[in-house]
């Protein structure tokens, strides 16, 4: 039998390593910098501590019908969330803390290796189409197999002048694969990509008009959503666990 100190010190170590970057858009500030203040911390909901004026508001500029996302993923995998909120009034400086729009289509992506991870254009919710010059916040979460999360911000400014970043930019690294993980029940399907490139989400909300088990093409890398049948539960196509 294992000793009970080894167990809760088998417990804490992933929590001592977890971490990860928001290279794209740019993050509200480095949590990961050992300078941060100490309220800085990625395990903190929704933004790891950091508001956005903290850093004098440090705005990215985004295309209208979606933007980039460059991941620094320090996780032999994780499950993936990228979301969107909207900055409320007509105060520059206030601070987004609602994310209420899922950027990874209708459920949540599952990412498997370490390194760069490049999501070219990730598109924004059908129905949803921002003015120019609204004002936004991107919320990257981590979430591991016990249920902890963490947690990164970065704030943006939609606008017709802005381009999405390219695979001459980034690329990402060899060994890292996705997969969209499934809702339903009966014969829902999941197939991803893998590194060496980029990739594309799909619009949250969305779905296959294929029929069910059939995929939908995402684009660039080959990634597949498989259709989404219904809401009656969750289940996750483990990778790398």
């Amino acid at each position: 039998m294992v000793a009970a100190p080894l167990l809760a010190l088998a417990a804490l170590t992933p929590l001592a390593a977890a971490h990860f970057g928001l290279t794209q858009p740019a993050w509200r500030a480095d949590t990961l910098s050992d300078t941060a203040p100490p309220r800085y911390s990625q395990w903190t909901y929704p933004c790891a501590g950091v508001l956005s004026n903290d850093t004098g508001v440090n705005v990215t500029d985004w295309p209208l019908d979606g933007g980039s996302v460059v991941l620094d993923l320090h996780h032999d995998w994780t499950y993936l969330h990228v979301n969107l909120g909207l900055l409320l009034g007509d105060d520059q400086r206030a601070t987004v803390t609602s994310f209420n729009m899922s950027l990874t289509g209708p459920t949540f992506w599952n990412v498997t290796g370490k390194g760069t991870f490049f999501i070219e254009k990730v598109a924004l919710p059908a129905g949803f189409t921002p003015r120019e010059g609204q004002r936004a916040s991107v919320q990257v979460i981590t979430p591991g197999a016990t249920g902890s999360a963490l947690y990164n911000c970065a704030d943006i400014r939609f606008t017709r002048n802005a381009t999405r970043l390219s695979s001459s930019q980034y690329k990402t690294s060899d060994g890292i694969s996705f997969y969209q993980v499934q809702s339903g029940a009966g014969n829902s399907t999941s197939t991803g990509g893998s590194g060496g490139g980029s990739t594309t989400s799909p619009a949250a909300g969305t779905t296959s008009s294929k029929p069910a088990g059939a995929g939908a093409s995402l684009g660039v890398n080959g990634v597949v959503l498989g259709s989404v049948v219904g809401m009656a539960g969750v289940f996750v196509y483990g990778l790398g666990w």
